[in-house]
C-alpha cells in the first residue's frame, strides 16, 4: 500500500449474504479533499464507520497516517475528526455550554479551542440560545464545530451540509475548503449531491451498491466531460491519421473500429469530412455533443443517476 493518508485494501462489509461494502479501494491524498460520491445507501456511511473503527470490516485493510488502524487505534483516532451520526448533544445547555463538556471530557488544552470552533462554522460564543431551541442547520454547525474543535489532521464528515439552506450550504463550504487550503487538513467528505461535490472537492470517488466505479481528481473528470465532435466513420485508423497529419491535432479519442472523438471543436468540420471521402472513408454521423458531469455519473451508475 502506497503513501496515502487514508489508503484501504479490498475493504468488505457483508451482512449475511448482503455487501454493503464490497472490495473497496480509496486512496485519500494529505492537503486534498476527497469527495465520496453515492446515493443514499450507495455504502458511504459503512466505509466511513469503519475507517473510524466503529464498524469491523469483514475483509480487508485500512490504513490512515500509513498505519493500520486496527493495531493503532488509540494513536491514530485522537489526529482525527468526524462527523458521523449526531453527536449527543445536551438539549437544556447552549452550545458553548455543550462543547465546553465535550472539551472537558477529552482533555483539549487549547484556551481559545471553543470560541475558534464556533467562529469557524458561525455560531456566536456563549449565545443564551439552547440547543433544543436551534434549527436543524444551526444543529449541524455545532457538530462541525465539535468535529474540529482538538484542531485534527484529517477530518472524515458524512453529509455535512444535510439540513443546511443555500446560505448555510455556501457557508460550511467555504469553511470546509479554508480548513483545507489554509490550515492544511485533509478531508474526506461525503455527499449525495454532485453539484456540492464538484465545487468541493480535489478528489472523488464515485461508490454504488457498495463498490468503487470510479477514483479520479476532479480535473481529470472534468476533461471526460467536454464538448467533441462524434465522426461514426468506416475507419477509423485511416481517420487518426488524417487527423493528425493534414489537421495537426492529436486532441481526439478512438473509441472503437467506428467511432472517434475529435476534441479539437474549432477545427473546419467541413475541411475534415471532406478530407475522410476523398480517401474513401464512409462518414454515417457527425455531431457535436457536450457531456455534464451529470451525464457522465450517469453512464458511470449505470444510469440511475444521483441526486
Amino acid at each position: 500500500m502506497g503513501d496515502y493518508v487514508i489508503e484501504t485494501e479490498n475493504l468488505t462489509k457483508q451482512y449475511g449474504v448482503q455487501k454493503s461494502v464490497a472490495n473497496l479501494n480509496i486512496h485519500v491524498k494529505g492537503g486534498r479533499i476527497y469527495g465520496l460520491l453515492g446515493r443514499n445507501g450507495a455504502g458511504k456511511t459503512t466505509t466511513m464507520k469503519m475507517l473510524l473503527n466503529l464498524t469491523k470490516p469483514t475483509t480487508g485493510e485500512i490504513k490512515i497516517f500509513g498505519e493500520d488502524i486496527r493495531n493503532n487505534e488509540k494513536k491514530i483516532l485522537p489526529r482525527i475528526g468526524s462527523l458521523i451520526e449526531s453527536p449527543g448533544f445536551y438539549p437544556n445547555l447552549t452550545g458553548t455550554e455543550n462543547l465546553r463538556i465535550f472539551s472537558e471530557l477529552r482533555g483539549i488544552p487549547r484556551r481559545n479551542a471553543i470560541k475558534d470552533a464556533l467562529d469557524l462554522v458561525g455560531l456566536p460564543y456563549k449565545d443564551k440560545k439552547l440547543f433544543s431551541q436551534y434549527s436543524l442547520g444551526m444543529k449541524q454547525r455545532l457538530a462541525i464545530a465539535l468535529a474540529v474543535m482538538h484542531d485534527p489532521e484529517l477530518l472524515i464528515l458524512d453529509e455535512p451540509i444535510n439540513g443546511l439552506d443555500p446560505i448555510g450550504i455556501s457557508e460550511v463550504r467555504s469553511f470546509i475548503r479554508e480548513l483545507c487550503d489554509a490550515k492544511g487538513k485533509t478531508i474526506l467528505i461525503s455527499s449525495h449531491i454532485l453539484s456540492e461535490i464538484s465545487l468541493l472537492a480535489d478528489d472523488i470517488g464515485i461508490i454504488d451498491h457498495g463498490v468503487l466505479l470510479e477514483e479520479e481528481s476532479l480535473s481529470e473528470l472534468e476533461q471526460k466531460n467536454s464538448k467533441y465532435i462524434h465522426f461514426g466513420i468506416s475507419d477509423t485508423a485511416q481517420a487518426s491519421r488524417i487527423l493528425e497529419s493534414k489537421f495537426k491535432s492529436k486532441n481526439f479519442k478512438v473509441v472503437d473500429d467506428h467511432n472517434i472523438l475529435l476534441y479539437d471543436i474549432n477545427l473546419p468540420v467541413t475541411e475534415i469530412n471532406r478530407s475522410f471521402v476523398q480517401v474513401g472513408l464512409e462518414i454515417s454521423e457527425v455531431h457535436l455533443c457536450e457531456d455534464t458531469l451529470e451525464d457522465y455519473f450517469k453512464k458511470v451508475t449505470r444510469g440511475e443517476g444521483i441526486a
